[in-house]
C-alpha cells in the first residue's frame, strides 16, 4: 500500500512540477507584458488559469496513476506513459514560448504539437484503462481553447501576425 501511496504521489507531483517550473520561467511577463497584449473577448480572467491548470494537472496525474498502476508488463503502459512524458515537456514549452520568450506565433505552432501529444496520450491511456483516458478528456478541450485563444492573440496583435 505505501508503493501505491507513493506511486500517487509522483504521478500527481510530476504534472505540477512541470506547471510550477513554467511558471517561474513565465511569471514576470504575466505580469508586465500579457496584460498589454489586445486579447479575444472570449478571453477567461486572468485568476481562472492557475485553478484550471490546477485541477487539470491533478486529473492528468492521475489518470497516469491509474495507468502506471496496471503494471509496465502490460500492453501499452509503457508507450502509454513514455508519451505522456513527452506531452508534458511540450506542455511546458508552451509557456516558455509564449510567456517566457514573448513569442504567441511560435506557441501557436507548438500549440499543434501540444494538442496531438495530449490526444495521442488520451487514446493510449484509453486503451489501457478507459477511465484514465476519460480524465484526459477536459485537458483535451482546454488545449483545444488554450489554441483558439492563442490564434486570436496572434490575430489580434501585428507584431505576431
Amino acid at each position: 500500500m505505501i508503493g501505491n501511496a507513493l506511486s500517487l504521489v509522483i504521478a500527481l507531483a510530476l504534472p505540477q512540477v512541470i506547471g510550477i517550473l513554467a511558471g517561474v520561467a513565465t511569471a514576470r511577463s504575466t505580469r508586465d507584458w500579457y496584460p498589454s497584449l489586445t486579447k479575444p473577448w472570449y478571453t477567461p480572467p486572468s485568476w481562472l488559469f492557475g485553478p484550471a491548470w490546477l485541477v487539470l494537472y491533478l486529473m492528468m496525474g492521475y489518470a497516469s496513476w491509474r495507468v502506471w498502476n496496471v503494471g509496465w508488463a502490460s500492453p501499452g503502459v509503457s508507450l502509454a506513459l513514455t508519451v505522456y512524458g513527452v506531452h508534458l515537456l511540450i506542455n511546458g514549452l508552451w509557456s516558455i514560448l509564449f510567456f517566457g520568450l514573448r513569442r504567441p506565433d511560435w506557441a501557436l505552432i507548438e500549440v499543434v504539437f501540444l494538442w496531438l501529444g495530449v490526444a495521442a496520450s488520451l487514446l493510449l491511456f484509453w486503451r489501457v484503462d478507459a477511465m484514465a483516458g476519460q480524465l484526459m478528456i477536459p485537458y483535451l478541450g482546454w488545449v483545444t481553447f488554450a489554441a483558439i485563444l492563442n490564434r486570436g492573440v496572434v490575430i489580434r496583435n501585428p507584431a505576431f501576425g
